[in-house]
């Protein structure tokens, strides 16, 4: 029989109010309280705590506190992961991170996203993956929508809402975020 847990992780419809899901969301809340207040400044005890919250990390993973997710343990980055004040990660489904991407404040990434149905609404959620590439910079209040895909060599402009897939190598800005202009070629 499937778990909810394993529902989640597979974008099909599950009850978050799972005892599991409960439990793995507390974990997290504890360790984001000792990182986003006992642990403020970076140091060897905080950079402890998010191996603990973020085990799927490559080397250099930098987050300026506070910093907000729901679980820790799908969010997948690469190395040298820059995440400035603010940043929020909803990682219900997995999100994959490439090397070398700088996330500015208030950047929030969404998996998580809920049924149109106002019926099915009331008891169930579902969440999609989103994946970042490599080399990429998220401008700052900018949003990442469920289930995008935003390519290598990208700059997302501050404050732009991405609703659509994003291509190698491009300027994307606005709400809805538009591909305005090819970069690095």
């Amino acid at each position: 029989m499937i778990t909810e847990k394993e529902k989640m992780i597979a974008g099909e419809y599950y009850l978050a109010g799972d005892p599991v899901l409960v439990k793995d969301r507390r974990k997290s809340k504890n360790l984001l309280h000792r990182l986003n207040v006992t642990e403020y400044r970076v140091t060897k005890k905080a950079r402890e705590i998010l191996k603990e919250l973020i085990p799927n990390a490559g080397a250099n993973l930098y987050i300026e506190p506070p910093f907000f997710c729901d679980y820790g343990y799908n969010i997948n980055c690469g190395e040298n992961v820059y995440f400035n004040v603010n940043c929020v990660v909803l990682d219900c489904a997995k999100v994959t991170i490439g090397s070398n991407v700088f996330f500015a404040p208030g950047v929030q990434l969404y998996t998580a996203t809920h049924p149109l149905d106002a019926e099915l609404r009331k008891t169930l959620e579902n969440a999609l993956p989103i994946t970042i590439g490599d080399d990429c910079w998220i401008g700052g209040n900018s949003v990442i929508c469920p289930g995008i895909t935003i390519g290598n060599g990208c700059v997302i402009g501050a404050g732009s809402v991405v609703t659509k897939d994003i291509p190698d190598n491009s300027l994307a800005v606005g709400n809805p975020a538009k591909v305005i202009r090819k970069l690095n070629v």
